[in-house]
């Protein structure tokens, strides 16, 4: 097999306002591309990911119920491989974003809507092959991957303060 793996990718829709799949499989394949073509990682042949675009309702759940947070999040990242694994995949996992929460972010921080929504697939992607922030060197290594990432779609660093 040539060329640069492949993330195949299934959304599924709980939530009006994300409108049609059609408006979405662009960007989200946008994403996985370039993420699996990054050289840090290891990307099974056949991967794939889930994709659940949401809302703040159900995201709660989700982070109630898995992380013991009871309030909306932006996304969860939910990997198929066990922590302990090396490798992830070929099933890499779910990636859920809340439309209410993503939404409300990118206006607050004054970026555009795609834009952010771009980033947290790159984030909620990198947990899926292993990445964590939950010590500040993980933090700073993760942040810098997503910012590559991004600017390699043309899309400014989201940590950027101004």
């Amino acid at each position: 097999m040539s060329g640069a793996p492949v993330i195949a990718v299934d959304i599924a829709l709980e939530a009006d306002a994300w409108g049609e799949e059609a408006r979405w499989r662009p960007l989200v394949e946008t994403v996985a591309a370039a993420v699996a073509k990054r050289d840090e990682l290891i990307v099974p042949e056949a991967a794939e990911l889930s994709l659940v675009l949401t809302d703040d309702a159900r995201i709660r759940v989700l982070n109630r119920d898995w992380r013991g947070f009871d309030k909306p999040t932006n996304v969860l990242s939910f990997p198929a491989a066990d922590a302990d694994d090396d490798d992830p995949g070929p099933l890499l996992g779910d990636v859920v974003v809340a439309y209410e929460t993503t939404a409300g972010e990118a206006a607050a921080e004054g970026k555009r809507f795609d834009d952010h929504v771009a980033h947290l697939l790159v984030h909620g992607l990198l947990h899926l092959f292993g990445f964590d922030h939950e010590a500040d060197d993980e933090a700073d290594e993760m942040e810098a991957l997503e910012t590559e990432i991004l600017a390699g779609l043309g899309i400014a660093d989201p940590y950027r303060e101004d």
